[in-house]
């Protein structure tokens, strides 16, 4: 049972370390959920909410559900937001709320924004979703502690009209998370320090057609770093055609429609070829966005970023 509860902590030093800064493969078109320097950078009060279903096929994969909000202010150096998640692997539950402000300095043709989240982050165990050998073993009846830990992230973010760069820091408090006390010792797990970087451009190749490739780099303690590569198209600016390789070996393809001037819909699909092939039946992705005219006229068109 010991052996139990030492997977669930690695569970969810699992959870509140890689998969509560949970992967996503559409991750250009979701900057808010990995740097809050993005905060009012489309001009318009901007919704977008992505769900992940990771593996599927294996019992207890990953289902994340991530969901942001974020606008400029009439003050066009000042941007504000929330990001929330919820967060599912295993028997192991990680959710956060994060409220976010960016200030941006403004150049003749391009802006550099620096922004900050400040929230708070759970994590939990369902029980009930465990079977145990021996039921009455104290040790399954530990139960585990929980508690709501502050956190906060931050971010910097530059773009034009043709290219973007950011680099972001998040979890920097690295709180402890969720607790248990086995034979006497206590065992906890604590929330690591990412890195990220980001970069993208847009190079027009005809009057109806836009290559938009994009870098994103992550860095963890502990963990090898992870290079993102895509390579998109964008076709009248409607419809968004694309692919993506991970140095965890995968690959992405996905695809975005602007269905109307203020409403897109993406969807993405991942395959493996590491160990994990055999088993899954690969990743899906699907994300909902929208942006709001509040300042009427403010919002570019076409936007690529």
């Amino acid at each position: 049972m010991k052996k139990i509860l030492t997977a669930l902590l690695v569970f969810i030093a699992v959870g509140v370390a890689a998969q509560q800064d949970a992967l996503f493969s559409q991750y250009m078109f979701n900057k808010m959920a990995l740097n809050p320097g993005y905060a009012g950078s489309r001009n318009a009060l901007t919704v977008d909410a992505i769900y992940r279903y990771q593996w599927v096929n294996i019992p207890g994969a990953p289902q994340t559900l991530n969901a942001s909000i974020h606008s400029p202010l009439e003050n066009p150096h000042l941007g504000v937001g929330m990001n929330i998640y919820s967060d599912v692997v295993g028997a192991t539950l990680s959710q956060g709320a994060l409220a976010t402000f960016a200030y941006k300095i403004l150049f003749p043709e391009s802006k550099l924004s620096f922004g900050i989240q400040v929230g708070v982050k759970y994590s939990d165990i369902f029980w009930s979703r465990i079977n145990p050998y021996d039921d009455t073993d104290p040790l399954y009846n530990v139960g585990m502690k929980n508690k709501v830990a502050p956190d906060a992230n931050f971010g910097i973010y530059y773009s034009n009209t043709k290219y973007y760069f950011g680099l972001s820091s998040k979890q920097l408090l690295q709180n402890q998370m969720g607790m248990v006390k086995i034979n006497g010792k206590e065992e906890f797990t604590k929330l690591l320090r990412h890195f990220y970087g980001m970069v993208g451009a847009a190079f027009p190749l005809t009057d109806k057609l836009v290559f938009r490739p994009s870098i994103l780099a992550k860095f963890v303690q502990n963990a090898p770093p992870q290079v993102d590569v895509n390579a998109s198209f964008l076709f009248a600016n409607i419809f968004w055609i694309g692919a993506s390789y991970r140095t965890e070996e995968a690959a992405s393809f996905m695809t975005e429609f602007n269905l109307t001037r203020t409403m897109r819909i993406g969807y993405s699909y991942d395959i493996w070829f590491n160990e994990l092939k055999g088993y899954n039946k690969g990743s899906h992705e699907i994300r909902l966005g929208f942006d709001f005219d509040i300042f009427h006229s403010r919002i570019l068109t076409p936007r690529y970023f």
